[in-house]
């Protein structure tokens, strides 16, 4: 017997799968903006030092 195809359940495993992509591109996204963070962080830049004060924020 032959089963009459289930449009919405192809329909989720669709969003399931476009999602699962998303949020994979977004921890990679995440990740890249965490290693420039800690580059960053590690190398201040010489030619425009920061403050003390400015290293705290505004208060």
């Amino acid at each position: 017997m032959v089963f009459k195809v289930n449009y919405n359940q192809q329909r989720n495993e669709r969003d399931r799968a476009k999602q699962a992509k998303k949020d994979a591109k977004l921890r990679e996204k995440e990740a890249e903006v965490a290693r420039r963070r800690n580059t960053r962080d590690e190398s201040p830049n010489p030619e425009n030092p920061v403050k003390e004060d400015e290293q705290n924020g505004p208060t």
